[in-house]
């Protein structure tokens, strides 16, 4: 963002939630369910993506039919928290496409991992190898000390909310 105190007003909370729910909209639709002209929509929504509002927009895709019917989630203890220790891991996650989202949480366990693979096959084999080897890249004895870190696997058996679309924008709640 250019400028992080930029107020936005109701309209553009109302564009940046209509587009979230259909980012390919025309932007003649989109003014016509803003109820401004497409000049004044095609102008709030340059200035919202100059602003940092719209980071872009992307295609969701069908993981069962790329070959990545199964989720897993990872949930990964680090033995020891430190700067070093963090950054190492966080450069390990980065070099696999297995892991399609990675959050430091807190609680029970250092990071949740979101992983998507083809079947339980492919899971044992991320489980037994890449995730193991993600999850102790940081237990180097010079870097972390015993090595007695631990992950948990359970897997996604169904999904119940899954909205990718649907940042909450305080037009919601207006």
């Amino acid at each position: 963002m250019s400028d992080p105190n930029i107020e936005i007003d109701r309209i553009d909370l109302k564009i940046l939630n209509v587009l979230q729910q259909d980012g390919r909209m025309s932007n003649l639709k989109l003014a016509d369910s803003v109820a401004l002209s497409p000049t004044a929509v095609l102008a709030r929504v340059q200035r919202l993506t100059r602003d940092g509002y719209i980071l872009g927009y992307e295609a969701r895709l069908n993981p069962l039919k790329l070959g990545a019917g199964m989720m897993v989630f990872v949930e990964v203890l680090l033995d020891r928290t430190t700067p070093n220790v963090f950054e190492a891991f966080k450069a390990a996650v980065q070099v696999h496409p297995e892991i399609m989202e990675c959050h430091m949480v807190a609680g029970g366990f250092d990071y949740l991992l979101k992983t998507r693979m083809a079947d339980m096959a492919a899971y044992r084999s991320f489980a037994g190898t890449r995730a193991v080897a993600t999850a102790r890249c940081a237990r180097n004895p010079h870097l972390c000390g015993d090595g007695r870190g631990e992950e948990h696997h359970p897997a996604g058996l169904e999904g119940v909310k899954m909205k990718v679309e649907g940042l909450p924008t305080r037009a919601c709640w207006q």
